[in-house]
């Protein structure tokens, strides 16, 4: 584990290469959503979760639960760089028999803390697991990673009451807000904004920065808390290849072997 933001912009480079192996090799994904919270998840595994790729299933671990199911590449290839399996087993992706579902299956894989897909279901697990940590007085964290488009789900804002209410200071709930879901932009099917208000009038700490800034990200997963925190990441989908970038139709596509070279070589690049 580290804090040099280099580091972990390397890894955040690694994983969205990996990321594009995957889902070219296997024909499909959603590489703009999982591109979009790439930052976040290196962050997280490279320099904050108290995790233990050999012993995946200690008690006293922090938990991240990606709620935002469908960007299950995206932590595939983080959990397999950190060493929680194989990196070659990437390419069984999406493949008959395969663990690595299309989304996350906690029974398959090493790292995963809870089976998700179901968008809106991640948020409540959160606060369970922080809630039994708190019990079990094991300084365990939970974080949840959600989607913007999944902020229409009711099932967050009761999450979001009675996690206010218990005022779990080992709780962070992360929005990796691109602006998009699937077909349109979110503002267009169900405006959230001001986003950072409706948490706050549930008991919250709000904390809004760019989602693609590590050290600014670093700093709000471990500054002290005094209430459950809410860090509203504003980031890019398709970030790191200019032709994905802000673009909805990258929400469930592959790239052909013509685009993957392109995109390849711009990843390689990213500083």
């Amino acid at each position: 584990m580290t804090t040099n933001t280099r580091e972990i912009a390397d890894l955040a480079r690694e994983i969205r290469i990996q990321i594009l192996h995957t889902i070219k090799g296997a024909g499909m994904g959603h590489i703009g959503g999982d591109f979009s919270v790439t930052d976040i998840l290196a962050t997280l595994f490279g320099a904050v979760l108290k995790v233990d790729p050999k012993e995946p299933n200690k008690a006293d671990r922090d938990r991240l639960i990606l709620s935002k199911g469908h960007a299950a590449v995206a932590l595939y290839s983080t959990l397999a760089l950190r060493g929680f399996f194989p990196v070659e087993d990437l390419k069984t992706f999406a493949q008959p028999l395969s663990k690595l579902n299309g989304h996350p299956n906690r029974n398959k894989v090493p790292g995963v803390e809870s089976n998700t897909g179901p968008l809106g279901h991640g948020f409540p697990i959160a606060v369970g697991t922080a809630i039994g940590a708190q019990l079990a007085k094991n300084g365990s964290r939970s974080f949840v990673v959600m989607g913007d488009g999944e902020l229409q789900e009711g099932s967050n804002w009761e999450a979001a009451m009675f996690a206010g209410h218990r005022k779990l200071t080992n709780l962070i709930a992360v929005v990796d807000r691109n602006g998009f879901q699937q077909g349109s932009p979110t503002s267009k099917t169900n405006e959230l904004d001001p986003l950072d208000k409706k948490f706050e009038s549930f008991g919250w700490e709000v904390v809004v920065l760019d989602g693609h800034d590590h050290a600014a990200l670093h700093k709000a997963f471990t500054d002290p808390q005094t209430k459950p925190r809410v860090v509203i990441a504003q980031t890019t989908k398709g970030k790191g290849v200019d032709f994905m970038e802000n673009k909805w139709e990258w929400h469930g596509i592959a790239p052909d072997k013509e685009q993957a070279v392109k995109a390849l070589e711009q990843l390689r690049e990213l500083v």
